[in-house]
Formats: structure tokens, sequence, C-alpha cells
């Protein structure tokens, strides 16, 4: 019977081990690596970004890149030329090259 239940305790052991390594494997494919898929395209989105892209703020607000420096960018918004604000890179949430607008206006 000792012979047995042995057995099974081993069963039980590698079934464990194998249960957390599934769920590691799920955590990581559903959790981290979609954020750094995430983080990958925002930084080559932030590395592309030039003067007169237009831009979407995580505000909501549209705009026209000005002048780029290290971690800011002056944005203008409207019509109004005299409305230019400072804000940070990590603010824009989408960037459309002017190619890109052409493009869209021609289909």
């Amino acid at each position: 019977m000792s012979i047995l239940a042995q057995e099974a305790a081993g069963n039980m052991t590698s079934f464990s081990i194998i249960w957390i390594v599934v769920m590691l494997a799920a955590l990581y494919f559903m959790m981290i690596r979609p954020q750094q898929k995430e983080t990958k395209r925002k930084n080559a989105m932030m590395a592309e970004l030039a003067v007169g892209d237009t831009i979407l703020t995580t505000s909501g607000f549209y705009g026209t890149v000005i002048d780029i420096t290290e971690d800011t960018v002056i944005v203008e918004f409207g019509n109004n030329k005299n409305c230019r604000i400072p804000m940070q890179k990590s603010a824009i949430s989408m960037v459309e090259k002017p190619e890109d607008a052409v493009e869209k206006e021609n289909k």
C-alpha cells in the first residue's frame, strides 16, 4: 500500500510542477508580452516623430508638431497660430504623417 501512496504522491508533485509552468506561460503570453509589444510600438512611433506631423494626444486633442526637444514637444492646436503648448512626448497617443493624410485623400 505504501508503494501506491508514494507513486500517487510522485504523480501529484509532477502534476503540480506542470500546472505551475503552464500558468506562468499563460501569464507571460497574456500580460507581459503584449505590454512589451506596445512599448516597442510606442518607442518606434516616438523615434519617427518629426516636425509637421499631426498628432492625437491622450486627452483627445489633435495638433501639429512645431518643435521637438529631448522629452517634450511643442504642439500647435487648431487654426489659431498663437495656440502653441509644450507637452511631454508621453502624452502623444497617435501620430499621422503628412504623406499618410495625402494618401487617404487620394483613395
